[in-house]
């Protein structure tokens, strides 16, 4: 290598890492001035001031729900040994809902929290019914521990970001009605970082206004971050204490799964009884007339038209060979026989079947139930149609592996993408149906299909249910 191209190569790499260099710098100052952007726009933006009332408001609203509870259910646990005392903490009880009620409704409306409410209050018959059903309110429980917990929150979002706004407001407006002898009345969170002393009334002159004034707007654009990170706090414990618990999530996915699969059920009946009325009867309808007329032609004795009974008989024939075929797709929707064989086996067969090429994988080493086998095969069948009809794909893969219990199948294909769940026509048929289908086990449906493809669609069951 010559000095020249030594020369020239070293250039090269200055050059190099001066364009590294000045992206670096570029990137990092954009960053920075978003950030000091964002701080900056940060107390004018609704938000903040959405979050600044929800904090004040709740403040009071956490002091009043302690007080109510801690009267009422100290006066129910006092009297408890009385009839009396039960029917005032079962009135604790409720009035906690309500405040639960109400907090999710601020929650609601000023921070666009959106928590689902629990299932509503219901009554046994009777006072005693009543008695009993509010003692063992379970969400009445969990909103009176939410309404213990707000307070030490209220109290540490007063402290911490209340105090940011009174002592900015008080801190930039100094210059305004401050002199020799007066104090900022400052408290919380700036009080104990700067100290009693910065804002004594002992201080006077020009550079004291100044680190006051300084010291607010300090205050102005820390004030929203502080509340928000109380407001953040506040939120989980609203999550956990206000909204639904697991067993009443479960509960109720458990019967909207009930119900869709009722539904599924019912419109499966219908249609296999529409099937059977105007198709396969309709068949032996035809059928029984058609024998019956070939009777009357060989009732007839001598003159009988050989000819035309051998027509009767023959289209008798056909329509029985014609109602088997549609008694046997009946009963193929119903249980597809591929399945005697066990899953691997139906798989292979689909694969086979699919008039874009397939690539089957299977991983079994337990055999699912009869009940999951039938969705599995019913959900493959579905997919595989899909793929074929609008994905416009080249080829086609099938995964079915058991592992924990759970039964995976992943059908992926290297089409169009694009494919989504739509509730247009029926609720029991396409990727619609196949989700409420596997919901309705415990099961789950993960599509991932962006444009241009692939689609990737992923379906968990559990093996024995």
């Amino acid at each position: 290598m010559t000095q020249g191209q030594v020369d020239g190569t070293e250039t090269r790499v200055r050059a190099l890492l001066k364009e590294m260099v000045t992206a670096a710098v570029e990137h990092h100052g954009d960053r920075f001035k978003e950030v000091v952007g964002r701080v900056g726009r940060e107390p004018f933006t609704r938000r903040t001031w959405s979050e600044f009332t929800f904090l004040t408001v709740g403040a009071p609203l956490a002091a009043l729900g302690v007080a109510f509870v801690a009267i009422t259910l100290g006066a129910g646990v006092i009297l408890a040994i009385t009839f009396f005392g039960l029917a005032i903490v079962a009135l604790s009880v409720r009035g906690a809902r309500g405040l639960g009620g109400i907090h999710r409704q601020l929650a609601r409306g000023l921070l666009n929290e959106e928590i689902e409410d629990p299932e509503p209050f219901t009554a046994r018959p009777g006072f005693l019914g009543w008695l009993q059903s509010a003692l063992r309110d379970r969400t009445g429980w969990r909103a009176m521990a939410y309404v213990l917990v707000k307070l030490p929150l209220a109290v540490l979002g007063i402290l911490v970001g209340f105090a940011m706004w009174w002592d900015a407001f008080f801190c930039l407006t100094y210059v305004v009605w401050g002199g020799s002898g007066h104090r900022v009345p400052v408290f919380g969170l700036p009080q104990v970082l700067f100290g009693s002393y910065f804002f004594s009334s002992g201080q006077s002159g020009f550079l004291h206004w100044l680190g006051v004034l300084c010291a607010g707007v300090l205050f102005f654009f820390a004030a929203p971050w502080a509340v928000r990170a109380v407001v953040y706090l506040d939120r989980r414990v609203m999550r956990v204490l206000l909204a639904p618990d697991a067993l009443t999530t479960r509960v109720r996915t458990l019967e909207q799964a009930r119900a869709q699969t009722v539904d599924s059920s019912a419109a499966t009946l219908r249609r296999i009884e529409r099937d059977l009325h105007d198709g396969t009867q309709a068949q032996l309808v035809a059928l029984a007339m058609r024998l019956g007329m070939a009777k009357e032609k060989l009732a007839e004795g001598e003159d009988v038209d050989l000819d035309q009974v051998r027509r009767l008989v023959g289209d008798a024939h056909q329509g029985a060979k014609e109602a088997i075929v549609e008694l046997r797709d009946l009963a193929r929707g119903i249980h597809p026989p591929a399945l005697d064989i066990g899953l691997g086996g139906a798989l292979s067969t689909l694969a086979a079947r699919c008039t874009v090429p397939t690539e089957l994988t299977l991983s079994l080493d337990d055999r699912p139930t009869p009940a999951m086998e039938a969705i599995a095969y019913f959900c493959v069948a579905e997919l595989l149609a899909n793929v074929a009809q609008h994905a416009r794909a080249a080829r086609a893969g099938v995964v079915c592996s058991a592992h924990g219990g759970w039964l995976r199948i992943v059908v992926r294909d290297d089409g169009a993408g694009g494919a989504q769940l739509s509730r247009q026509g029926s609720s029991s048929s396409g990727l619609v149906g196949l989700t409420d289908r596997v919901r309705a086990v415990d099961g789950r449906l993960d599509i991932v299909s962006p444009p241009g493809g692939p689609t990737v669609v992923t379906v968990d069951l559990p093996l024995h249910a």
